[in-house]
């Protein structure tokens, strides 16, 4: 049966924002250009005090740029890793508020990726050394070391201190399966993919099937069922609207075999990508997510409320809107999308 999953206390998250993709808008309300044409980031420090992050020249250059995006946290990063003394303790500063954003959000692990910093390899590498210690020196959450290249993902497991609890490494797969030796090593809580060896998954049967393969093998080398936690792995809903159910199922299926001691997660607020109103869809999809045996994510606690998930009013039209939806009920989300255009999902 389903894990239940009766108070947020119970869940495991995973704080997802700490990670060089996150985007503002060159013209939204978290960036401004100043009269000299100096172009920053804001945000409040916990204080509640108005600050300015410049943006770097260079960036204004990027294709991120060309397109209206700031790459904020890949922005305090490299001023963390390449400026000088004051530009460094600008990146860090604004790290260290979301550190606290997600710390009082109610995180377990703090989500670490610096993928998308440079294509270069050593600078991927200097720049996740740089991020570990500066949040090893300011949190008393553990890190997630998240990356796509096990050579990142052991620099930051090296750097860590381990003062504040153990690790995770995120990710193990089947196509890198000997990362269980890293997370042996550093004694490090892992997140497994549901991915295949040669692409992602096309439905519930071939996730089970990835998944169980790779937890095995970590069980096997001695990883005990509670340090591991399943990315059943959510695609967007816009994209097809049985990619809820794939990952439902595949949760179920994943409980079913494993038992409670394991967690079953994800990047749940994958499923909202290209719609609107997002945080009704991602707050209904993790009460949906709970309902078949999720018990961890990797999400945004600011944003989303496991409790409100939880709470949630199944009565209300917006929830059942996108409910339907989610449950694969509503081809190419017309529905939804008819609503919202109508003001009918609005939540009181």
């Amino acid at each position: 049966m389903p894990r239940a999953i009766e108070s947020a206390d119970q869940f495991s998250i995973i704080g997802e924002n700490i990670h060089a993709t996150r985007v503002v808008l060159v013209n939204g309300i978290r960036a401004t250009t100043l009269d000299d044409g100096t172009e920053a980031i804001k945000w409040k420090d916990a204080e509640g005090q108005a600050q300015l992050m410049i943006v770097p020249e260079h960036f204004k250059e990027s294709q991120a740029h060309d397109q209206g995006q700031h790459k904020h946290f890949m922005i305090a990063i490299w001023k963390g890793v390449h400026g000088d003394a004051d530009e460094s303790a600008d990146g860090a500063a604004y790290i260290l508020r979301e550190i606290e954003k997600q710390t009082r959000g109610g995180s377990t692990f703090l989500d670490l990726n610096v993928d998308e910093v440079s294509p270069n390899v050593d600078e991927q590498q200097r720049s996740m050394k740089w991020l570990v210690e500066t949040v090893q020196a300011h949190s008393t959450l553990p890190p997630s070391v998240d990356s796509s290249l096990p050579s990142i993902i052991e620099v930051g497991l090296a750097a860590y201190d381990g003062s504040s609890g153990r690790p995770m490494l995120n990710s193990i797969a089947l196509e890198r399966i000997e990362v269980v030796d890293l997370a042996i090593g550093h004694k490090a809580h892992v997140v497994v993919t549901a991915a295949g060896r040669d692409g992602m998954p096309s439905d519930e049967h071939e996730r089970v099937t990835n998944a169980s393969e790779v937890v095995e093998a970590c069980l096997s080398a001695g990883i005990p069922a509670s340090d591991i936690h399943v990315d059943a792995l959510v695609f967007p809903i816009a994209v097809d609207g049985i990619y809820g159910m794939h990952y439902l199922n595949a949760v179920t299926e994943l409980r079913k075999n494993f038992g409670n001691e394991i967690h079953i997660g994800g990047g749940l607020s994958n499923v909202s990508f290209g719609i609107p109103n997002r945080r009704l869809v991602n707050d209904t999809f993790l009460h949906l997510a709970i309902e078949h045996g999720a018990d961890s994510g990797i999400i945004d606690p600011v944003t989303t409320k496991v409790q409100n998930a939880l709470d949630l009013d199944l009565e209300s039209e917006p929830v059942k809107i996108a409910m339907d939806m989610l449950l694969g009920n509503d081809d190419f989300c017309m529905n939804y999308i008819t609503a919202h255009r109508d003001g009918r999902l609005k939540r009181r």
